[in-house]
């Protein structure tokens, strides 16, 4: 009777989860890849637009982290909205008025109105990144999450991986109408947000509990086992909104996250800039195929990690170990000869690899502890407070180029980030009480 009881739950487990990487993941992939391009296509902009519009390394860093003031102001109310009208609505909102935007920053005439844009992209976007891992957890259980997140935080170096060549080509070969080819850049890299908003709307579910791709019995044992869940974290971490917001290990997160995007930031806005710093007399074309090149190591370091951490339920030093190894590789590149292309782009691979390694295994631990309107609140509180480390990474390399004229002393600080983001994961305390197996767990 045992056997069969485990042969039915590990059935249904089966065709729920293949279903879901089917239908939820790829479709909220391919969403954070069109966000993501979005957001650090100014890298990319920058190699011919700073010199258009005389933006020296200072301004620029201001203008490319003025996006998370934006994101920062708007993010907690946006991922409240979102738990309470649904999320098929919300991040269709949320997506054509970043394309909006994204699209209209291609119009800008000074730096004056590049700030303006990018702050207004940053509020346009608030929300849909916490959304998307809040709406995670409507239809994933605590021991598939880092798994799930880590593949739906793939798009990252995804979005990398496929937009800096395409970025560099429309540089070297977009130039319609006698208009600057970074104009074109940031205009047709900005159309796919506001198509994805559409069909947001008509395809998206918003819980298990409408979604017409599993049968009855699925939705059923899903949303059993969902509030199951729910209901033992309640009994243990019972809180309200306002006793999230002070919560130590919410602000305890909040830091680990915010150190974590300094070097994050820090890589993904200069990384263009800087290779094409010792490498002159390659094209912008050749510089996206270069930039590529650490995102395809990342994706596979993400992968790993989170099936990693997932099999073996720790969270700690799956998300510790990468970062404390990113941290190396950016005190070394701060000491690579200025010649060496090669050495650069490994150096380069080892950061991109550290920083997407932690992402599935850190954002599954809020979940650990928040439920409801808390866990909509905690995880926006320590994305957006958090992502304001992406503005200090940005512009402060943009500062410290503009004081040293080198980029050495600026990695060298983005290194040391990691390594308080490091120290400060350790100290985490060890994970709750995993969930109880058997015969009465539904799936």
């Amino acid at each position: 009777m045992a056997t069969s009881c485990a042969s039915l739950r590990t059935n249904i487990e089966t065709r729920i989860i293949r279903k879901l990487w089917i239908r939820i993941i790829p479709f909220i992939f391919a969403l954070f890849v069109i966000a993501f391009v979005d957001r650090i296509n100014i890298g990319f902009a920058a190699l011919t637009m700073n010199r258009e519009l005389a933006i020296n390394s200072q301004e620029y860093g201001f203008l490319s982290g003025i996006f998370f003031w934006g994101y920062f102001i708007f993010e907690i109310p946006s991922n409240l909205v979102m738990h309470k009208v649904g999320a098929r609505t919300w991040i269709a909102r949320i997506l054509i008025s970043w394309g909006i935007v994204a699209m209209a920053t291609g119009f800008v005439r000074n730096a004056t109105h590049l700030y303006v844009a990018r702050f207004l992209l940053g509020v346009a976007e608030a929300g849909y990144f916490p959304g998307i891992l809040l709406y995670l957890t409507y239809w994933f259980r605590r021991s598939q999450l880092a798994h799930a997140v880590a593949l739906f935080l793939s798009a990252i170096p995804v979005a990398n991986i496929l937009g800096a060549p395409f970025s560099g080509l429309i540089l070297d070969h977009i130039h319609w109408l006698g208009i600057s080819s970074w104009r074109w850049l940031l205009v047709l890299e900005g159309m796919p947000a506001v198509a994805g908003g559409v069909l947001t709307y008509w395809v998206l579910p918003d819980r298990p509990a409408s979604a017409k791709f599993l049968t009855a019995e699925e939705r059923s044992h899903l949303t059993a086992e969902l509030a199951r869940e729910e209901q033992e974290k309640m009994a243990r971490h019972r809180t309200t909104i306002l006793q999230t917001l002070t919560h130590l290990r919410v602000w305890h997160l909040t830091a680990i996250y915010f150190t974590a995007m300094v070097g994050q930031y820090t890589m993904t806005f200069w990384m263009p800039q800087l290779i094409k710093a010792i490498s002159g007399k390659y094209s912008n074309t050749t510089i996206g195929m270069l930039v590529m090149i650490p995102y395809v190591a990342a994706l596979a370091s993400m992968t790993l990690v989170g099936r990693s951490s997932d099999k073996r339920l720790e969270r700690r030093y799956h998300a510790a170990v990468p970062i404390a190894i990113g941290a190396a590789s950016f005190a070394l590149l701060g000491k690579a000869p200025a010649s060496s292309v090669l050495l650069s782009i490994t150096l380069w691979s080892l950061t991109a690899s550290a920083i997407n390694g932690l992402m599935g295994p850190f954002w599954s631990l809020p979940n650990e502890f928040l439920t409801g309107y808390s866990a909509a609140a905690g995880i926006a509180f320590i994305n957006c407070f958090g992502n304001l480390g992406g503005f200090l990474g940005s512009y402060g390399m943009g500062a410290i180029i503009k004081k040293t004229g080198s980029f050495r002393d600026g990695l060298v600080f983005a290194g040391l980030s990691w390594v308080i983001s490091a120290v400060l994961l350790v100290a985490l305390p060890k994970r709750t009480q995993p969930p109880a197996e058997g015969c009465d767990r539904v799936i």
